[in-house]
């Protein structure tokens, strides 16, 4: 056979070959790329469906965890420096007595795990230069305690001033107040701290609680006092 008619025979048999493929892929693509208004959804509809959902379920895992826990909750601890802030909060998570506790000089943060909650104790310094920063913590509090030295009547104006500009930025925001340091003989009473500090003039719409307490290091009025409050803000956190 001459070589031309040789090649022209090859030609069309690969042709031919061409064509049959050609036909089975478009056989394939109808079976497995078919519109969405054909009883059965191809295989490029079911993948975009299932990349969908898994967007979706990645999407609903970041927001819960952007979000905070139900539980948690904020405890934010003020006062003038020397109240007895940190000896409060001590006494608050541990019932181990303590002689000496050192003053917070900037911030304290403690954790607490009571009756299913998860309290955030946060104390801020009361010296002056501190102060300043007080109102920046109130956006995040669930409660505010503030601790007053019931024997340091020469600074208790300046403790309600404190005080009432703190309750000026948030009305509703619950208010413990801590009439601090009650083991000493010049101690005011509950009675006359909440004339001196004005806790008569708060409005109705804030829940409020003035408790007589002593952190020592010794001494049944410290353990009494201090689950007193324990108790209370667990009670109040649980409503919120």
């Amino acid at each position: 056979m001459a070589p031309s008619a040789t090649l022209r025979h090859l030609g069309l048999a690969l042709g031919a070959a061409v064509a049959a493929l050609g036909s089975l892929l478009f056989i394939a693509w109808k079976v497995y790329f078919r519109d969405a208004n054909d009883s059965c959804i191809g295989w490029r509809a079911r993948w975009e469906q299932q990349l969908g959902a898994e967007l979706q379920r990645e999407k609903a895992a970041s927001q819960d965890e952007e979000e905070p826990h139900s539980c948690e909750y904020q405890v934010l601890v003020l006062g003038l420096d020397g109240a007895g802030k940190s000896s409060i909060i001590h006494y608050v998570c541990n019932t181990e007595a303590q002689k000496d506790i050192a003053p917070t000089q900037g911030f304290n943060s403690v954790q607490l795990q009571a009756n299913g909650l998860q309290l955030d104790l946060l104390e801020v310094g009361g010296s002056q230069n501190l102060r300043f920063y007080w109102n920046h913590y109130l956006s995040k509090a669930h409660v505010l305690v503030f601790v007053v030295d019931s024997a340091d009547g020469s600074r208790l104006p300046i403790a309600q001033q404190e005080l009432h500009c703190l309750l000026s930025e948030d009305s509703q925001l619950p208010l413990i107040v801590l009439a601090n340091k009650q083991d000493k003989s010049d101690a005011l009473s509950v009675t006359e701290l909440k004339k001196e500090l004005g806790l008569h003039t708060l409005n109705s719409q804030r829940e409020f609680f003035l408790l007589p307490t002593s952190a020592t290091h010794a001494g049944l009025d410290t353990a009494n006092s201090v689950l007193h409050l324990k108790n209370l803000l667990i009670k109040l956190l649980a409503q919120t």
